[in-house]
């Protein structure tokens, strides 16, 4: 692999960035709050191509239904199907309150193979005040018109059991599909959103 080189010799000097090392600031596109709402979601107002990543932070979001899974899907025609076939992986580490029980686990449950329906990327939300879930999710070059669409997703979720307990999931995966993909939509397996907020931010222009 060849060298990535400044056009100078001292950082202090440095005027200009070598192509490798990419250029922008992360964006703010919009901000979605629930209040006991179905879905959240982004069309092709925000997911047009105007930018190579595109970063959703989840903050606080509180189910309406007891065990309840945070998941999304994807479409190619601006939200009338949300159907793109996806292959992904799912694992957790969990850890209790007092101290009692740790694991760490892949969950077959949790993943797709070629399937079409809705990607789990937080898992059993409790309907508790203080319960809820946050974390982000990068989708890539959703825009592009040859390769498939990659995402990673990173979560943190509290709930109420005995004992209370954190778990921290883990989802990556990718939508097969070569065809622009312009909207997303979040939402519970099950039940409304009750609160929370979706930041969307556009990275790398």
């Amino acid at each position: 692999m060849a060298l990535v080189k400044h056009n100078n010799n001292s950082l202090t000097n440095l005027t200009a960035l070598p192509s490798a090392i990419p250029t922008g600031k992360m964006t703010l596109l919009n901000t979605a709050t629930a209040s006991s709402s179905a879905n959240i979601t982004f069309n092709n107002t925000y997911i047009n191509g105007d930018y190579l990543i595109y970063k959703f932070d989840f903050i606080s979001i509180h189910a309406a239904t007891e065990n309840a899974h945070f998941s999304f899907n994807v479409s190619i025609d601006n939200g009338s199907n949300f159907n793109v076939a996806k292959t992904t992986t799912f694992f957790r580490a969990g850890h209790a309150e007092n101290g009692a029980e740790s694991y760490l686990n892949y969950r077959a449950d949790g993943d797709l193979a070629q399937g079409t329906g809705d990607q789990r990327i937080s898992e059993f939300s409790n309907i508790d005040n203080d319960s809820s879930t946050s974390g982000s999710m990068l989708l890539f070059n959703p825009n592009s018109s040859v390769f498939v669409k990659h995402f990673i997703a990173d979560t943190s979720l509290v709930y109420n059991a005995t004992p209370n307990y954190n778990e921290h999931n883990f989802t990556a995966g990718y939508a097969n599909t070569t065809s622009d993909v312009d909207a997303i939509i979040f939402k519970m397996s099950s039940g409304n959103i009750d609160a929370g907020q979706i930041k969307l931010y556009g990275l790398g222009s």
